[in-house]
């Protein structure tokens, strides 16, 4: 059994070292991170999956940002845990967070990754949203989290400037219980190669 829950702020230093662990060094360097620099996360759909006896095993995180002036979530880092890698728990993660991302009337999420892993969600290429250099284009993919929401909706992605509206605090209590998968899936994706960009 394991425990999906918000991210807290006492969480907080061992993603980071899960992030460190499971990419190459210097990863803040990358052109994601531009984005993601002094603006707030999505902290409802910030999740830590734990095992039974507590341990953090994965991490996933989203970013508000803007793609012609439309709020976009940024997906990403996702991390699973070298030791537990190849368990399906990269799936959980994702199909949990964007469950709950849609049931907050978020319309698409963007993530820069594997278009083999990520077709299994529903994310596609998006031939019309560009992400800061040297992105691989071929690694911009979108999903719909309500029909056509990605419909002209296209040029560079932006750092979301608006300040958030009373955001609400990350609620520790909205956890869900997952049982392992069924059919072991392979997470490898999910730690990227040497310069991934997440």
């Amino acid at each position: 059994m394991y425990e999906i829950c918000p991210e807290t702020p006492a969480d907080e230093p061992e993603v980071e070292g899960l992030y460190d662990l499971c990419f190459a060094p210097g990863r803040t360097a990358l052109s994601s991170y531009r984005l993601r620099d002094g603006v707030p996360r999505v902290a409802e759909l910030c999740l830590v999956l734990r095992d039974a006896g507590g341990t953090l095993v994965a991490a996933i995180r989203f970013w508000p940002v803007r793609v012609d002036d439309h709020p976009v979530l940024l997906l990403g880092p996702i991390a699973v845990h070298p030791t537990a890698q190849g368990e399906g728990l990269g799936g959980l993660l994702m199909r949990d967070s964007l469950t709950r991302a849609r049931r907050m009337g978020f319309d698409r999420v963007l993530l820069v990754g594997d278009a083999p892993y990520y077709s299994r969600f529903g994310f596609q290429r998006l031939d019309d949203v560009v992400m800061p250099p040297p992105t691989n284009p071929d690694r911009v993919l979108g999903l719909e989290l309500r029909p056509d929401a990605w419909v002209n909706v296209a040029g560079p992605v932006q750092r979301e400037t608006r300040p958030p509206v009373d955001p609400p605090a990350p609620d520790p209590t909205a956890c869900t219980q997952v049982d392992p998968p069924k059919r072991p899936a392979d997470d490898r994706t999910e730690t990227p190669r040497p310069a991934p960009h997440h």
